[in-house]
């Protein structure tokens, strides 16, 4: 087994709409390992990030795409969502780790 493929990448995704305005979403084989909201209703993201971790992306999609808050025509489950399908597309590439 390659150690390669248990390298978990970490993605931001800087959110459109919504309260939260960066999203860091750490990643291993399709897995969220870990996710930190910046801004937004803690109590909420920290329920989602609970909800979340450990995870295959496709179900998080399945899940949470679609979802509204409100008046608004998004919300930051669905943002979440979105940011998964462009790095499921490879049109969101991993950020580097210090």
């Amino acid at each position: 087994m390659s150690i390669e493929t248990n390298k978990v990448e970490v993605i931001k995704y800087e959110t459109k709409g919504v309260c939260c305005k960066v999203m860091y979403i750490h990643i291993s084989n399709n897995i969220v390992q870990d996710v930190e909201f910046m801004g937004g209703c803690a109590g909420n993201l920290l329920g989602i990030r609970n909800l979340i971790i450990g995870k295959n992306i496709d179900d998080i999609i399945n899940q949470l795409q679609g979802i509204t808050c409100g008046s608004k025509p998004t919300s930051c489950p669905d943002q979440l969502a979105k940011c998964l399908i462009e790095y499921k597309n490879k049109t969101l590439k991993p950020v580097e780790v210090k």
